[in-house]
């Protein structure tokens, strides 16, 4: 069977921030802007702020039930094969699902927290494979059966002349200015654990291999990782605020199949 062809704009958003040089550069950082416009959570930094601020508490909604705490799909444009995503039960705990079958879309939702203050971010996460073709290095691979995006609020002071051209057209298109940057934590097929690499669409998005290959398959991990150091040895610099988290399981460009499950996922002061 001839394998099918992702579209161009399906290649654009596959880094999430990526119209030729420039245009693609802004579909991508338009496509981080989907996590504007959401419900914000507006997190307290004074002396009371509460030790963990739950975004994802998948494990307080019912299975079969909606998505809690304003989570939004994010669907790309043209991509007409979307994931699917459910609450479900699995040992005795409501956990999202995801499946995709040559197919990509995700999960957000937009928040407002300080790295500073909550720099760590805990979460689980399930997969039944890994896939064949999925490779970190390339465009064409740049599929996994889970990520974990966190994203980082515009200023202005870390984007270059060039860039802050394209983020001003971004947001003369869609009201808003899209993030800086993102994070993106990976389960690869391959590439040994602790790679961090740009993706291959844009090095406004580093991602950051956190479970390689399929030994832990069918087993819950638990991660835990500073997003603010992170972001430091990422970008060389401190981050902006926390804007958005999005969960996303996809198979478009290498046109397999994966099965996933997310836990909750908590940011924590450290």
């Amino acid at each position: 069977m001839e394998r099918k062809q992702p579209s161009e704009e399906a290649k654009d958003v596959r880094g999430t921030l990526g119209l030729e040089a420039t245009q693609r550069r802004i579909c991508f950082i338009s496509t981080l802007g989907t996590f504007c416009g959401l419900v914000l959570l507006a997190v307290p930094l004074q002396a009371e702020a509460p030790d963990a601020i739950h975004v994802g508490a998948f494990s307080h909604a019912r299975a079969g039930g909606p998505y809690p705490d304003s989570w939004k799909p994010l669907t790309f444009h043209k991509i007409e094969e979307h994931t699917e995503y459910s609450l479900v039960e699995d040992g005795g705990n409501v956990v999202l699902k995801a499946v995709s079958r040559g197919s990509s879309s995700g999960l957000t939702r937009e928040v407002t927290i300080d790295p500073k203050v909550y720099p760590i971010v805990e979460w689980s996460w399930k997969i039944e494979n890994v896939l064949e073709k999925g490779d970190v290095t390339t465009k064409e691979g740049d599929d996994y059966p889970t990520r974990l995006y966190i994203t980082f609020a515009y200023d202005e002071s870390k984007i270059d002349f060039f860039d802050q051209a394209q983020y001003e057209l971004a947001r003369l298109l869609h009201g808003q200015y899209p993030p800086t940057g993102a994070l993106t934590y990976i389960w690869e097929s391959r590439s040994p654990v602790g790679t961090m690499v740009p993706n291959p669409y844009t090095d406004r998005v580093q991602m950051i291999v956190l479970e390689s290959g399929a030994d832990k398959a069918g087993q819950w991990v638990a991660e835990s990782r500073n997003v603010y150091e992170d972001y430091r040895k990422a970008f060389g610099d401190d981050p902006p605020p926390i804007s958005g988290v999005a969960v996303m399981t996809d198979t478009d460009n290498t046109q397999e199949s994966a099965v996933a499950y997310y836990g909750d996922i908590t940011f924590k002061k450290e």
